[in-house]
């Protein structure tokens, strides 16, 4: 039996993903040896920067979540998405997936949870659950990330940050667009 050039190349990723997290061990704990020292612990002392650093941003954290929450719940995000889903009509994105890409910017998994009820509503092939998918690929959550680890840094001037990450999603969300439209 011949293999393709895409067999040979899925065959590599599934080597790939099978052992690469054991191969990243033994690279650090054989450069810790070459190098003469202990990993145990650097590991120890790495951990628990982690969790004071976990411990810091947790606030933060809980305040976007029940931010995300309390839109999600009152409906508001429905009211916006219909709102503002009436001045996109002409762009090919539909109404249906602005409270997904607002949400998106603040909480991936609230975001996950919206597009599990996208899926629900109207499959996962439609042209909105194939977009909804590819808009949760293409964008980031901007202001969790930018809150996390501007706070994590200390960082008080973040000049261009939120411009060029809202920037980046909707170059994401129009990409989304063009590709759900070549697809189905």
């Amino acid at each position: 039996m011949r293999l393709s050039c895409g067999g040979i190349f899925l065959g590599f990723l599934v080597f790939l993903s099978t052992y690469i997290i054991p191969f990243i061990l033994l690279y650090v704990v054989g450069y810790a040896f070459l190098k003469k020292t202990n990993a145990y612990e650097d590991f120890i002392r790495g951990a628990a920067d982690g969790f004071q650093t976990v411990v810091k941003i947790m606030p933060t954290l809980v305040g976007l979540m029940v931010a995300v929450g309390v839109l999600r719940a009152s409906g508001f995000l429905d009211l916006f998405g219909c709102c503002l889903g009436k001045l996109l009509q002409g762009t090919g994105f539909p109404a249906q997936l602005v409270p997904l890409a607002i949400v998106r910017m603040f909480s991936s998994s609230a975001a996950t949870g919206l597009a599990l009820d996208i899926f629900k509503e109207f499959g996962t092939d439609s042209r909105i659950g194939i977009l909804a998918s590819l808009m949760l690929c293409c964008t980031e959550t901007i202001f969790y990330t930018m809150s996390v680890y501007f706070m994590t840094a200390k960082v008080t001037k973040t000049r261009y940050t939120l411009a060029g990450a809202l920037l980046s999603t909707f170059a994401g969300i129009a990409v989304s667009v063009f590709l759900a439209g070549k697809m189905v």
